[in-house]
């Protein structure tokens, strides 16, 4: 890889457990199962390559509609992975924390949150996210509501609110935003997943199955990263912003 390459921040879209399981005569679960088992061998990785910030999208708030067995089994599945993987933050120095909507989610869940993020707070290493019951446009208008109810406390006035107000407001507060996204399994959209932090991410697409992601094809992914220009809207040259038209 080239020196300076690789980025700060990667966030994955963890698709493909099912038909993983599908494509080998198994139920959809033992897919999830062991997409779960992926994302804890991809953290030493992640950790090895010089990652900062690592966040996966692992339950959607679109999910809720999925067959209810597959949710309850979802939900299971969550809470023991986040609860089994203390010792390896512990271990590794990886501080774990939890972005989407709680107050609709199973007690026995927001538990296991509470207890990783409690014993990983002091952690100074990789920052490991994980999104569950997430969805972008969930988080835009929570983050609207609460600097809503500034203005009408008197602490913030309309006119005075700027984008920092809004990151710092998001469930993402304090991280920065992600420099890469990666999807897999061939899909190649958003699916509602941090709408705001993607702005000027870059976008990989892989056709290989979340169960079946390794380093060698997180490598693959950072190669293509540090192969792009990253301009952010402007010139790179003459440091002058383009229109929209130019582009």
């Amino acid at each position: 890889m080239m020196e300076g390459s690789v980025p700060q921040h990667v966030a994955v879209i963890l698709d493909g457990n099912g038909r993983w399981a599908k494509k080998r005569g198994l139920p959809r679960n033992a897919g999830h199962v062991r997409g779960a088992k992926a994302v804890t061998d991809i953290l030493k990785d992640v950790d090895d390559l010089g990652i900062r910030y690592f966040t996966v999208y692992a339950f959607s708030t679109e999910n809720w509609s999925r067959p209810e067995d597959e949710v309850s089994a979802l939900m299971t599945l969550i809470s023991k992975y986040i609860v089994s993987n203390i010792p390896n933050c512990m271990e590794h120095n990886i501080r774990c924390s939890i972005i989407g909507r709680r107050d609709n989610m199973p007690e026995q869940l927001l538990a296991c949150i509470r207890e990783v993020e409690e014993a990983t707070r002091n952690n100074t290493g990789l920052r490991f996210t994980v999104a569950i019951n997430y969805g972008g446009r969930d988080e835009v208008t929570r983050a609207v509501q609460r600097l809503a109810l500034r203005v009408k406390e008197g602490s913030l006035k309309p006119g005075e609110i700027t984008e920092t107000d809004i990151s710092d407001a998001l469930d993402t507060a304090g991280i920065p935003d992600p420099d890469l996204l990666i999807r897999t399994c061939g899909e190649q959209r958003l699916s509602n997943f941090l709408l705001w932090q993607l702005a000027y991410s870059e976008l990989y697409f892989t056709p290989v199955a979340w169960p079946d992601f390794n380093r060698q094809e997180l490598e693959k992914a950072i190669e293509a990263y540090g192969m792009r220009d990253r301009k952010f809207g402007g010139l790179k040259d003459s440091g002058q912003s383009e229109s929209e038209a130019d582009r």
